[in-house]
């Protein structure tokens, strides 16, 4: 029986000291007393206390923690935590620019809680900054590359789109990029092939394509919207396709709008990601001038040099005798409702805002297109969704990324207020977390200086 007893007494000392290694071996990150969103379900889980270790959420818990074994402690106190956003139409410098801008750029979307970007023209360099931002040697947000642009110049033959399709994936490229003026032909061949070898494919819809023959042919994403008004003209119309204009804005009138409940039932029959741009028709193709937006705050983050050249664009751009205030309305209008309609019936909208584009400086034009998102209806949990466990299942991720959840990566969002009752709220960032790093709101202010400083000398 003594020997019974003292077995047992042994037992239990050295589970007793196995456990108390475990509690008290020293963490990276404690973020305490914070209310996380939980994204799926919009519900708020208070007073949570968030383990971070080694880059991914560790523990999620209600219980005290012993403050000293953690290397940093955050006091969430009246403040909510949310995942990173995603920016799914997003544009990685070409290696023409140095690498400091690269780096620089990486950092403008990071400032702005996006800790996930998908490059929409890649070059092979993207390929390395993907693998330095995935092993931590690169301070970025989660990198997906897309090859570079399949377009009416680079794809001309079948034996172009094998051949270029099959390198692509072998290169190691996340999906193609498509771009207008293929033709129908090349385009089905390019999808064959792309079926075969394993990648899928986004982007625009070329004129010859149609946004009913791209739906069929099973597109990863649609961005922009691209063709979807085009397809709302009646055949009688007997329309030029190629006479379309700026993502069918010459075509305005004469859509019909009662198309729209087709075209959506085949984007969610085919199972098409939306990735609307909103921003992209708000600012560069829309009725507010040059000069209005380069006088908003962001501006100073982009080089001087560029900034001249979105000018000239816009200008250049408005000053099209086609151009009318009241027809863009009209255009903006039938936006909106296809939008909504894609989000409300279709299979889903995901946040991109096309950055950097004209005006739309990166991270910041993201804020632009929530209030897009805003404005064609959708309502914060939606918007929220379409940046966060969306692109998650997009990417069929979701145990890696888009949500507050213990074993997936720390790429998370300190916010002062609610984004679900203000979306404004997501302006208002403390700090961001990328997979572990905290980078604090005084970091982030401090390199956004330096970065205005380095624009204004070029």
């Amino acid at each position: 029986m003594r020997t019974l007893s003292y077995l047992f007494l042994t037992l239990l000392f050295f589970t007793s000291c196995k456990e108390s290694k475990v509690i008290h071996e020293k963490q990276d990150m404690l973020i305490s007393n914070i209310t996380i969103i939980d994204v799926e379900t919009g519900k708020l889980l208070e007073n949570r206390n968030v383990i971070i270790d080694s880059g991914r959420i560790k523990g999620i818990t209600i219980d005290k923690l012993n403050t000293n074994n953690f290397d940093t402690l955050i006091d969430g106190t009246a403040k909510y935590l949310m995942p990173g956003l995603a920016e799914m139409h997003a544009h990685i410098p070409p290696p023409t620019t140095s690498q400091e801008r690269i780096e620089e750029t990486l950092f403008l979307y990071l400032s702005n809680g996006v800790t996930t970007i998908r490059g929409m023209l890649g070059d092979p360099l993207h390929l390395d900054l993907r693998k330095q931002a995935h092993e931590g040697t690169l301070l970025s947000p989660r990198i997906y590359v897309s090859s570079p642009s399949l377009n009416g110049n680079s794809v001309k033959t079948k034996e172009e789109a094998v051949e270029k399709v099959t390198q692509y994936q072998k290169d190691g490229y996340d999906f193609l990029k498509i771009h207008p003026g293929i033709q129908r032909d090349v385009f089905d061949q390019a999808v064959e092939t792309a079926n075969k070898v394993g990648i899928t494919f986004a982007g625009h819809v070329p004129v010859d394509v149609g946004v009913r023959h791209a739906l069929e042919s099973n597109y990863a994403s649609i961005d922009h919207v691209d063709g979807f008004l085009e397809g709302l003209v009646p055949t009688s119309a007997n329309v030029k396709a190629d006479e379309n204009g700026f993502f069918g804005y010459a075509f305005t009138p004469l859509a019909d709008t009662t198309n729209i409940d087709e075209l959506v039932a085949l984007a969610k029959k085919h199972k098409v990601w939306i990735v609307p741009t909103q921003s992209l028709f708000e600012r560069w193709f829309a009725p507010i001038t040059a000069d209005e937006l380069l006088n908003q705050p962001e501006m100073k983050y982009m080089p001087k040099s560029t900034l001249e050249k979105w000018k000239t664009t816009k200008e250049t751009s408005m000053q099209d005798e086609s151009f009318s205030e009241t027809q863009w309305q009209q255009f903006d209008d039938i936006r909106k409702q296809l939008i909504k309609k894609l989000q409300d019936n279709g299979h889903g909208i995901l946040l991109g805002s096309d950055a950097p584009q004209l005006f739309n400086v990166p991270g910041f034009s993201i804020q632009h297109e929530v209030k897009g998102m805003q404005n064609a209806g959708l309502t914060s949990l939606e918007i929220i969704q379409s940046g966060t466990i969306n692109p998650a299942k997009y990417f069929g991720a979701l145990d890696e990324f888009g949500q507050v959840k213990e074993g997936l990566s720390a790429d998370l969002i300190i916010l002062d207020s609610n984004p679900l009752e203000n979306l404004a709220a997501l302006q208002q960032i403390e700090g961001v977390v990328v997979k572990g790093k905290w980078l604090s709101k005084q970091a982030i202010e401090e390199k956004l200086n330096s970065i205005a400083e380095h624009a204004a000398q070029n």
